[in-house]
């Protein structure tokens, strides 16, 4: 079937045949991935960091080792089964590493950018799919998401093939991807209902218009049609109910299987029954747009978007360059606002990454901007790519989650290196710590430690669990004295040396009480209110883990 012309007449592409749509998909694919593999090399090796090696990674083996949909070595979160089962395949063909895993999941992303790509052509032109897709390959966060095995990245690339199969009118081709991104993220069903909610609007003004007779002034129906999608999307909004048939069989079955309809009791407490309050809401809200908006670096290119918009579009002979057409903004505008709604009000730890499948759209919007109305348009991106590139690697002067730059590296690399001394002085050892390292010192295939390589028995370490390392925890810790050798402690949350508003106490009280803040003790302070020796301590870019050897 032939490609369909693009949004703006600068730019439509002649009709080619599919084979030749096809090569050309999979030459930028490759291209895609070979990039991704190369940036990405140092860190292929990597064992497994925080919600990978506490949940995903676990879940996944479970179905490659037992064909298991449902986790058992790990309480069942509900998240449906497609990201796992593309694990499971992968290790089933390549065998069970850091390696297969990362490299599968750098494939999944580099599909994702090939689907931003095409729409971003689809809603605006090829200098503007070109620019986008560089700067949301670096931008930390989806950098990051890239080969961390998670499943934020797969739906957000789903969506961006749905979208761009909505914008390019393809009912049944957006049914389909918008169903395998529900598969991968239940959170991703928010885009198709979003696009019902204002696909069943604009149907409701425009029966409104006709009824009122508001088309008599020939300018305002040249205006509504702008705003307006074509009449036929209108007749094609049922296939974006598709999504709900996947999704709702899913939890049908998991709640067959567990009793349980959205995951164990602790994390629906945790992600929805904790996060109702209406206090909490507004800054939720404010965080979330800050995500969207200015988080590492994006207030840079929102800055230089916002004053772009002051100044004319350009033209040439006489014709202004094209905007995006006005109903594709607000059709993206929707889906936008339903994750920002959605994610103010559920998910008890505010993660960047779970507004993956949206912050690339207001890439897009901005970059569309700059390319309209901005003559050196391209400096401006350079400039912002090189903030984006700076960011993964040093950290900002607020708090973030690890996972968000590459101090997830740091982190493995001091857990790594700490507890492979600790099984090669210590071995066999009861240990005290906190989650994570409490799942890296008893599940050797998560990467961290292997017994038989760095000590002299293959006995696993005892491991005595406390939350974090706060004075509360410490001092129960103190308690339970007797149960334990040594403790490994570390950094849970980064500090940075001198963070924003730190003086202000209202606002970490807020933290406290809604986004479960807490100030760890350092190294030296918990050896003294435990009564033991610290005999092994590293730091890195602002973390650091030591172990503390107990006094008897």
């Amino acid at each position: 079937m032939p490609a369909r012309p693009l949004a703006h007449p600068d730019v439509r592409a002649k009709s080619e045949p599919p084979s030749s749509a096809w090569a050309r998909q999979i030459l930028l694919f490759a291209i895609f991935f070979a990039g991704l593999m190369l940036l990405h090399a140092p860190l292929l090796r990597l064992p497994y960091f925080w919600d990978e090696a506490g949940y995903y990674v676990p879940a996944a083996r479970d179905l490659y080792l037992k064909g298991a949909l449902i986790p058992y070595s790990t309480p069942s979160n509900a998240h449906p089964p497609l990201v796992m089962a593309w694990l499971a395949l992968a290790w089933r063909i390549c065998g069970f590493s850091p390696l297969v895993t990362r490299t599968s999941m750098l494939a999944l992303s580099a599909f994702c950018l090939l689907g931003l790509f095409r729409l971003s052509r689809a809603a605006a032109n090829l200098p503007v799919a070109c620019a986008t897709i560089a700067l949301v390959a670096i931008y930390p966060v989806y950098f990051t998401q890239s080969s961390l095995a998670q499943v934020d990245l797969a739906a957000a690339g789903f969506t961006f093939w749905a979208l761009a199969a909505y914008l390019e009118d393809r009912p049944w081709r957006q049914g389909v991807f918008f169903s395998l991104a529900a598969v991968a993220k239940e959170t991703a069903i928010l885009a198709p209902l979003a696009l019902i909610g204002w696909t069943l609007f604009v149907d409701f003004v425009r029966r409104g218009r006709k009824e009122n007779r508001w088309n008599e002034n020939r300018g305002n129906e040249d205006r509504w049609n702008e705003i307006f999608p074509p009449a036929g999307k209108l007749r094609h909004w049922r296939p974006l109910l598709f999504p709900v048939l996947p999704l709702a069989l899913w939890y049908f079955y998991h709640y067959a299987k567990t009793g349980f309809l959205l995951g164990n009791p602790e994390f629906f407490r945790y992600n929805v029954a904790a996060t109702f309050n209406p206090l909490r809401v507004p800054f939720a809200f404010g965080m979330r747009l800050w995500q969207l908006f200015g988080y590492f670096g994006l207030y840079l290119l929102t800055l230089a978007g916002a004053l772009a918009m002051s100044r004319p579009p350009r033209s040439r002979a006489g014709i202004a360059r094209p905007r995006i057409q006005i109903w594709m903004q607000a059709a993206l505008l929707s889906v936008l606002l339903a994750y920002l709604a959605f994610m103010s009000v559920v998910g008890g730890a505010v993660l960047a990454r779970y507004m993956l499948p949206v912050v690339p759209l207001v890439i897009l919007a901005w970059v569309s901007t700059l390319w309209r109305r901005v003559r050196y348009w391209k400096l401006i991106v350079g400039v912002v790519a090189i903030v984006f590139g700076a960011g993964l690697f040093t950290n900002p002067q607020y708090g973030f989650s690890l996972e968000d730059n590459l101090a997830y590296r740091d982190f493995i690399v001091l857990h790594v290196d700490a507890e492979r001394f600790l099984a090669a002085q210590y071995p066999g050892a009861r240990v005290l710590t906190a989650w994570p390292a409490s799942d890296e010192l008893t599940r050797p295939w998560l990467g961290y430690v292997n017994f038989n390589a760095v000590a002299s028995t293959t006995r696993p370490f005892q491991v005595s669990r406390i939350e974090d390392f706060s004075p509360p925890q410490i001092d129960l810790a103190v308690r339970g004295r007797a149960y334990y050798d040594v403790a490994l402690v570390f950094s849970t949350k980064y500090q940075p040396p001198h963070p924003l508003l730190d003086n202000w106490e209202a606002w970490q009280r807020i933290k406290e009480q809604f986004f479960g803040f807490h100030r760890d003790l350092l190294p030296e302070d918990i050896a003294q209110r435990m009564g033991g020796t610290v005999v092994y301590h590293k730091e890195i870019n602002g973390q650091w883990i030591a172990i503390i050897l107990i006094k008897r």
